[in-house]
């Protein structure tokens, strides 16, 4: 891999027994002490040479690299208790390790805002697990369960991100909780942080009868390539991926910092649409084309050469300016492939079609569905992606009893159970059924998803879990008959982790006055119509309502 010149030289190898990071501005200083630097604060771009840090942010990166802190948690903080945690790894670098500290019972989400850090700081702990591919086997998930059990107070969300998470853990309990999990191929490794973050993809790869391209070999080699990679761990800020060879682009691939989607070269065959920039949050944007088709053998290397781009010329100086969406914005489609070719990549990129939009609306895999082997796989819908230890330790069973011990999770917050013969089918449904989860489930359960909200989330304003839940029973009981394909996402904030903006009806947390001396929480509804940015409307109504 390439890198920009400036880059390249002001970072050196670094030898592989020296625990820091392989590219930083201490080693930058170090290595070329003659180096001008511009005095021009800039975007903190290190392209452009500005190695200072802006912002206290970036002062804790540069101090110490965020994947250190995996020791000081084994040797010191586990046995000294939260007490002993200092405040930059305890709202910094711990998110390396999927690590953020959650809630504290009983804080109003009209306080959200207005309370310092560690006033809203639990002494507990939000694990997450990094599932990439949502790819589990019924060993991992058997262990995941188990680990909800005793250390999570049986909880466990699954994510629109594929991931899981837990709540009330302990620091003491982390070294252990780890030791179990990577004895089953799993990890926390930057599931958090200014890292490249969990790497979705098709849940169905592999085995859909209408696949365009498996995308698990590129997948599994980006893992081997990044993770725990010093050289990708001090990123401007969160660096999301998607790969999906499905025709349903299963991957809401147009949200990610970068996406590989499966399409067809009228003459090279089976291959990948390069996609940039695609983001939420308060300022949402669609990821954008680079018009480039990638054969499946040159993803990882174009995968390098993205994130490499979004590492060097990365704006730093603003947190909320430092996503790979707003130097897209910036440079265009046009400028952001030049660079990636002569800068990064080394070679021309062909071009290639953009994807087909799927004829068939839902894209979560919900239901009983042949695969090309004749086997089938059977998609479940828990509510709002919630469940708890004891049932997927029951789900992994039944995945043994009636599949080949593989399991996925998708990035709708569902679970599918693969490899099922037809005549165990009815079997599974019934055994899925009696743990409620079903894999028949109404538009509303099947089309309901939910952030964590203010139950456990410091960034929350509103309850969103337990309201999902009731909204989809009271949708059912006042529309019964309803059967149309609909999307319904609930967040507690305006940061839109549950992807409101590409909803068709999205309802968002926030603060609303009731008179003039008070202030109430709030959703406000936000109408969208899919793959498209959504309109707020003028309505608002209570949180209750």
């Amino acid at each position: 891999m390439r890198l920009n010149a400036q880059v390249r030289a002001a970072f050196p190898p670094v030898p592989k027994d020296v625990p820091t990071m392989a590219a930083t501005p201490q080693n930058a200083a170090a290595a070329s002490p003659r180096r001008k630097v511009s005095r021009h604060r800039g975007e903190g771009q290190w392209a452009a040479g500005h190695f200072t840090p802006l912002n206290g942010n970036e002062q804790v990166k540069k101090d110490d690299d965020g994947l250190n802190v995996r020791t000081r948690i084994e040797t010191i903080y586990s046995k000294r208790g939260f007490d002993s945690i200092d405040p930059s790894d305890l709202r910094g670098r711990m998110r390396w390790w999927g690590l953020y500290t959650q809630r504290k019972p009983g804080i109003d989400g009209g306080k959200t805002a207005i309370l310092e850090p560690e006033e809203l700081d639990d002494r507990y702990f939000m694990l997450r697990v990094r599932i990439d591919g949502g790819r589990l086997t019924t060993q991992q998930l058997r262990v995941i369960g188990e680990i909800s059990q005793e250390f999570a107070r049986g909880t466990a969300d699954i994510t629109d991100r594929q991931n899981v998470q837990y709540h009330w853990i302990r620091i003491e309990d982390v070294p252990e909780i780890w030791e179990r999990l990577e004895g089953v191929g799993l990890s926390t490794v930057t599931a958090c942080g200014d890292t490249p973050r969990v790497m979705i993809g098709s849940p169905v790869a592999g085995i859909a009868e209408d696949e365009i391209i498996d995308g698990t070999p590129a997948l599994e080699e980006i893992q081997r390539r990044v993770l725990g990679n010093k050289a990708y761990s001090n990123l401007p800020r969160k660096f999301k991926t998607a790969i999906s060879g499905s025709p349903l682009l299963d991957v809401v691939h147009e949200i990610n910092d970068v996406a590989f989607v499966g399409v067809r070269h009228p003459e090279h065959g089976p291959g990948f649409d390069l996609w940039v920039g695609g983001g939420l949050s308060t300022n949402p944007k669609l990821g954008v084309r680079l018009g480039a088709w990638v054969p499946i053998e040159d993803v990882p290397d174009v995968y390098e050469g993205v994130i490499s781009i979004f590492r060097d010329y990365g704006y730093r100086r603003l947190r909320n300016r430092a996503r790979l969406k707003f130097l897209v914005a910036d440079w265009g489609a046009e400028k952001f492939r030049q660079v990636l070719e002569d800068e990064y990549v080394g070679r021309k990129l062909l071009d290639g079609p953009a994807p087909e939009q799927p004829v068939q609306q839902w894209r979560d895999h919900v239901g009983v569905h042949r695969q090309k082997d004749g086997r089938y796989y059977v998609g479940f819908a828990p509510r709002v992606g919630r469940v708890d230890g004891t049932t997927l330790t029951k789900i992994a069973e039944l995945a043994e009893a009636h599949g080949s011990g593989r399991v996925r999770t998708t990035v709708e917050q569902k679970m599918i159970i693969l490899d099922v013969e037809e005549g165990q089918v009815d079997s599974l449904v019934e055994g899925l059924e009696a743990l409620d989860l079903t894999a028949r489930p109404s538009s509303f359960r099947r089309g309901t998803m939910a952030c964590t909200g203010i139950e456990f989330c410091k960034l929350a304003i509103v309850e969103t879990k337990a309201r999902g839940a009731a909204l989809i029973d009271e949708l059912e009981r006042r529309l019964p008959d309803f059967d149309e394909p609909i999307t319904i996402n609930l967040n507690g904030c305006p940061n839109a982790c549950a992807r409101i903006q590409v909803a068709d009806i999205g309802l968002k947390g926030q603060l609303c006055w009731t008179s003039k001396a008070s202030r109430s929480r709030a959703t406000r509804s936000i109408s969208a119509a899919r793959s498209a940015w959504s309109r707020p409307s003028a309505a608002r109504c209570a949180a209750s309502r």
